[in-house]
C-alpha cells in the first residue's frame, strides 16, 4: 500500500481507479462492438451469469466465439469498466436487493454474496465498500430499520 493510498484511509486495500489506455480498444469496428455488446448484455444479465463464482472474461470470450481483447474492448468503451467491475456491479445489485427484501431476511450476508457469485467474504466486502461506500452490515441496518 502506498502512502497516499494510507492517508485517504480507503479500507479493504481498495485502489484509485487509473485510467488506461490501449490502442486495440479503438481499433473494433462499430456493428462488431454493437453486436458484443448485446450479446453480453444478454449473458451476463439476463442469463445473471454474473451469478457464476468463476465466470471468467476468458469463459465470456468463449462462448461469444470472440478473443477477450474483443471483450476487453467492448466493455471498456460500452461500460466504461473492466470486466471485473462490470460483474461486481451486477452482483452488488442483487446483493442490495437480496439484503432488505423479505424473502432473503434469513440468509446471512455471507449467503447471500455467495448465491450473488462472490468467492469470499473479503472480495464481496471490498467490491461491496467500493461501489456503496459503506459495509454490507451497516447497509443492511440502515435499510431494515426504514421498513419497520
Amino acid at each position: 500500500m502506498s502512502n497516499s493510498e494510507k492517508s485517504k484511509g480507503l479500507p479493504y486495500n481498495i485502489k484509485e481507479k487509473k485510467d488506461k489506455q490501449a490502442a486495440y480498444r479503438t481499433l473494433i469496428r462499430a456493428e462488431l462492438a454493437d453486436e458484443l455488446f448485446d450479446k453480453i448484455l444478454n449473458i451476463i444479465v439476463v442469463e445473471k451469469r454474473y451469478r457464476e463464482q468463476t465466470f471468467s472474461a476468458k469463459d465470456l470470450a468463449t462462448e461469444l466465439q470472440t478473443n477477450t481483447r474483443y471483450v476487453s474492448a467492448v466493455i471498456n468503451s460500452r461500460f466504461n469498466m473492466n470486466f471485473s467491475c462490470l460483474i461486481n456491479e451486477y452482483r452488488i445489485k442483487e446483493a442490495l436487493h437480496r439484503m432488505v427484501d423479505k424473502r432473503y431476511a434469513n440468509e446471512t450476508i455471507e449467503e447471500i454474496s455467495s448465491a450473488v457469485g462472490f468467492s469470499n467474504r473479503q472480495s464481496f466486502y471490498a467490491a461491496f465498500y467500493r461501489i456503496m461506500g459503506e459495509t454490507p452490515n451497516s447497509y443492511r441496518k440502515k435499510h431494515l430499520s426504514k421498513k419497520q
